[in-house]
């Protein structure tokens, strides 16, 4: 019976706080839920009965209960604002999280915990706790950032997948880390013992619909190479093919994706607390380190690249693999296998005489895809190299590619014959086509600090060697230049290319090779045939505009000889201008009108004189009180709108 009777009288209370609701709503300016909403108006009828019960009972037959209409429904409602204020405070809204939602957040957010734990005992074991409070080890700066060096490496080794990439990625950025970080970062390898057999037959079962032994004619069940991400084993298919299988390894796309979110987080809090890590743009570059890991693990992108890669480069002369795609899924691929050992490993059965050519077909290969079609090889090191059976050398591993559009590909051939130039406005240009610039930089300052890296590494008949890109990232940043995540990843891709081919001749000068290959090719751009196709192309992207030239020129002459011709400018045009400028206008109207009521309620609550409205209480403090209410609320008002968009633009951040 009382459970029947609390269920009639719920559409009353509901009736009752439903005005409550609407007027919060209407007043805050922002959608609320209905079940924080009815909370808030609940509250607020509690605190208005509070007001009620603090006044004596005669005063509700008088005439004075009117004077106590706008203090009592103004307490109610100013409660009510509180409490929604409060609750957007601690819990903010919008997120689309329900109560299932939150407890599944709630569970990730313990797996966080103990993932940052787990972390920080690394970090501490490593010798990395002091740095961590901001603390520095005493000491020389030189001696200090070595230290600090190798214990980064080791620390990020055994972080696991994520921090081992993130580090590889680091040691790209020369013009975000000092030298001794970057020789330490890039000896970071991620290689790790064999996953159980049994996981990843599992793993082929799912992904090839059945046993190896079913779909392969044979299957080596030892693996030939193992990585954080994947391991590759030898089979042969029932047509012949000799091929190898790359084969992901269980559970490592549930590691990525926590540790992605921790170092999301971390760079998210980064960029709100600390000016350096804003003019760096680690929000950006975490971005951006997540989307390649992520596609890293999908090996149905490493197969396009391929293709893409295989596409760029035309030549024989550095054999490419090629992929079974009836075979390859997201989590396999079956790759034609190219017989040969490991150019570390083989690079002593390379006459002497033969190594130079072999390093400068490499080399082209890797500009060529790198100024062809921009998809290049981004991570040429030794183990990806091979020395097959019949003296060519072979590319291996395409899960991590960089790919250039057609204007940085444009500005990075610019660059480099400028230095092959060696001059330096032109190099100021080239290298303005292919970072991010600030809003504000001295271009002649610039020019000046390019012409001294050319004196110093083109004076003399020297040859200039990866010392040169070591100064100009150091040029970079002392501008405050930004390079875009596929510039540095055509930096790396060189520097490691330089570390494999120095290796294999040592002696080859790979800035000077360069140098040669882009005056090539600017060379063969000026041959008649070239230059026919390329001025063909230019008329044809022209030819709209010619058409319409002759009418446009034609309107504007008859309009400047009658005097009709003039300019519009429309200010605002933009809507989104339009909706800035007018929350402005009502903001700065709400906070006249809420500093006007309550310095009016200020000064006459502070008046004696007036008739008496209730014992103690005149009616000018009456008014008073009703004007403080409203100078309360249209304060409360701003304060949401404030920290509303606040928590939105922090979440946005994320």
């Amino acid at each position: 019976m009382n459970l029947l009777l609390g269920l009639l009288t719920l559409p009353v209370y509901a009736l009752m706080l439903w005005p409550l609701v609407v007027a919060a709503r209407r007043v805050l300016g922002v959608r609320i839920g209905v079940i924080r909403a009815f909370c808030a108006a609940g509250f607020g009828w509690l605190v208005a009965g509070g007001i009620l019960s603090a006044f004596p009972r005669p005063l509700y037959t008088g005439g004075a209960v009117a004077g106590l209409i706008v203090p009592v429904a103004g307490g109610a409602f100013l409660a009510t604002l509180i409490f929604l204020f409060v609750a957007e405070f601690a819990l903010p809204s919008g997120s689309g999280l329900g109560l299932i939602g939150r407890i599944r957040s709630l569970r990730r957010r313990v797996a966080r915990t103990r993932r940052y734990s787990q972390i920080t005992r690394i970090a501490i074991k490593h010798g990395l706790g002091r740095y961590l409070t901001g603390r520095r080890e005493p000491g020389l700066a030189q001696v200090r950032h070595a230290k600090l060096a190798r214990s980064l490496r080791r620390a990020l080794e055994e972080g696991g997948v994520t921090f081992v990439k993130l580090g590889q990625l680091l040691s790209t950025r020369s013009d975000l880390l000092p030298p001794v970080f970057i020789d330490e970062l890039s000896k970071l390898q991620d290689q790790v013992a064999f996953a159980d057999a049994d996981e990843i037959a599992t793993v082929l079962k799912e992904e090839l619909g059945g046993d190896p032994d079913e779909i392969f004619a044979e299957f080596d069940p030892e693996p030939i190479a193992a990585a954080s991400i994947a391991q590759v084993y030898r089979a042969k298919l029932r047509g012949g093919q000799d091929v190898v299988v790359k084969v992901q390894r269980p559970g490592v796309q549930a590691l990525v994706d926590r540790d992605l979110d921790i170092v999301r987080r971390v760079a998210a809090a980064l960029d709100q607390r600390a000016d350096w890590a804003r003019s760096l743009g680690v929000v950006d570059l975490a971005e951006g380190f997540a989307d390649a890991l992520v596609e890293e693990l999908d090996f149905r992108t490493e197969a396009r690249n391929i293709e893409a890669v295989a596409a760029a480069y035309p030549g024989t002369e550095v054999a490419l693999p090629t992929v079974h795609k009836e075979l390859s899924t997201e989590r396999v691929l079956v790759m034609r296998r190219l017989d040969g050992k490991p150019l570390a490993a083989a690079k002593e059965q390379v006459p002497v005489a033969e190594r130079a050519n072999l390093a400068r077909s490499m080399l082209r290969c890797v500009l060529g895809q790198v100024m062809g079609s921009g998809v290049f090889h981004a991570d040429p090191h030794p183990g990806n190299v091979l020395l097959l059976a019949d003296g060519r050398l072979g590319l291996l591993d395409f899960g991590s590619v960089g790919r250039l559009d057609s204007g940085l590909r444009g500005g990075l051939q610019n660059l480099i014959l400028a230095l092959d130039r060696g001059d330096p406005a032109a190099l100021r240009d080239g290298l303005l086509e292919i970072v991010d610039q600030p809003d504000e930089i001295e271009e002649r300052r610039l020019e000046r600090a390019l012409g001294s890296l050319v004196a110093k590494h083109f004076n003399h008949g020297q040859a200039p060697d990866l010392d040169m890109f070591t100064d100009l990232f150091r040029v970079i940043a002392d501008f405050r230049l930004s390079v875009p995540p596929p510039i540095a990843a055509v930096f790396r891709a060189l520097a490691t290319l330089e570390g494999t081919l120095a290796a294999l001749a040592p002696g080859f000068n790979i800035v000077v090779e360069s140098r040669a290959y882009a005056a090539e090719q600017v060379g063969a751009g000026l041959r008649p045939e070239s230059l026919r196709s390329t001025a063909t192309n230019e008329l044809l992207a022209l030819l709209p505009v010619l058409r319409r030239l002759p009418r446009r020129v034609d309107r504007i002459g008859n309009a400047l000889e009658q005097g009709r011709l003039s300019v519009n400018v429309r200010l605002f045009s933009d809507e989104r201008d339009r909706d800035v400028v007018t929350g402005l206008v009502h903001e700065v109207l709400l906070a006249f009108v809420g500093a006007a009521t309550g310095l009016m309620a200020v000064l006459l609550l502070g008046s004696a004189t007036g008739p008496e409205a209730m014992p103690g209480v005149t009616l000018h403090q009456m008014f008073g009180y009703n004007l403080l209410v409203v100078s309360a609320l249209v304060g409360l008002r701003l304060l949401f709108v404030v920290f509303r968009r606040t928590g939105q633009r922090s979440r946005s951040s994320r």
